[in-house]
């Protein structure tokens, strides 16, 4: 597997940008809606490179066919729209449901039926398949045990922004793709006005305003802050580490009457006039072989999609719980907004 960059952030410099688009018109193998036969994939990637990596090499063992990856982290989508009249990539790889509805909305996604796709619940994918989830990620409360009780946690997302909380927990920046689909889940519960005001008094409150989950782990492991607002599964990381793993887990609002938990997936999107369209379609048939799909979702530590393949670990499924009620491919009609949303609200898209 080639690997052309890492881009983070949600603009890219010009000379990167030239750049880019030299390595990518080079290794496209056709003009844009050509069916390839090159031997090649483009895979822009909005995740965590260690959770695509070794799943791309092995799409390569078994097929031949060299694929070569962007990580683009948030800019990922931004190219793809950018890039529609001159189309670089086959395959997109998101960590966020409303990413991928977004583009199929905008018309930048196409259709296809891969074999498998009914191991996968129409409640994660879109009406013509041009995406699919393939694992569930929850937001919860990870807490340093050392620092504080189960009992003396907060139990709802509500509640951060109670006074009491003020310095003891962290978020991540407004930009996180799970943060923006977090407010959009809380504008169709609550409203814009409470909304705002919740972002408003947790930016307040917060002990720490950082970059990503990973970062929220780590300090809570190390006790820097009490707790954190991160997906389940980097609980289930921190369990791991050989030291600071000292963590409980809290799944919020599960109350009577409460609105659950609020929950997102990660999955695969076949991007429109993919100039190597046919190795895009064997990859989509590829990935959601069992043991494809299990290596997609615990690579993260994430939950199955497909209920036939059993969670890593203590991972929660998702019907052990009270969860959110708005169909995940809502997310995609409020995406962008909901982006302007957060930074009206006064929680920055990016550290500054």
């Amino acid at each position: 597997m080639v690997k052309l960059t890492s881009v983070f952030g949600l603009g890219l410099a010009p000379i990167v940008v030239v750049v880019l688009g030299v390595l990518l018109s080079g290794c496209a193998g056709g003009a844009a809606g050509e069916t390839g036969g090159s031997g090649e994939l483009v895979v822009y990637s909005a995740r965590n490179e260690r959770f695509v990596d070794a799943l791309l090499e092995d799409f390569e063992a078994d097929t031949g066919i060299t694929v070569r990856a962007l990580h683009a982290g948030g800019a990922a989508v931004n190219r793809i729209v950018e890039e529609s009249r001159n189309v670089q990539a086959d395959i997109f790889i998101s960590n966020d449901v409303g990413a991928l509805e977004y583009l199929r909305l905008g018309g930048y996604l196409q259709g296809y039926t891969p074999e498998g796709i009914e191991t996968i619940d129409a409640r994660y994918r879109a009406p013509d398949n041009a995406w699919f989830a393939l694992s569930a990620r929850t937001r919860v409360l990870m807490y340093n045990r050392d620092l504080i009780t189960a009992e003396a946690m907060p139990k709802t997302i509500w509640a951060l922004t109670d006074a009491q909380w003020a310095g003891q927990f962290a978020i991540t920046r407004g930009g996180n793709g799970s943060m923006i689909a977090h407010v959009s889940a809380l504008r169709h519960e609550w409203g814009n006005a409470k909304t705002a005001e919740w972002i408003a008094a947790v930016k307040a409150n917060a002990g720490a305003i950082m970059q990503g989950h990973g970062d929220i782990r780590r300090a809570v492991g190390a006790g820097e802050v009490a707790f954190g607002l991160v997906n389940n599964y980097y609980y289930h990381q921190q369990l791991l580490e050989p030291t600071d793993n000292n963590v409980g887990v809290i799944y919020p609002d599960q109350g009577e009457g409460e609105m659950g938990a609020v929950v997102n997936a990660a999955g695969v999107a076949f991007v429109r006039d993919a100039p190597n369209a046919d190795n895009a379609r064997r990859f989509l048939d590829w990935i959601l072989l069992p043991e494809n799909q299990r290596a997609f979702s615990y690579a993260s530590m994430e939950v199955p999609i497909n209920p036939a393949i059993e969670a890593v670990g203590e991972a929660a499924t998702l019907s052990d719980y009270r969860v959110h009620a708005l169909p995940l491919s809502r997310l995609g009609e409020v995406y962008e907004d909901t982006r302007a949303f957060i930074e009206r609200a006064g929680l920055d898209l990016e550290l500054k």
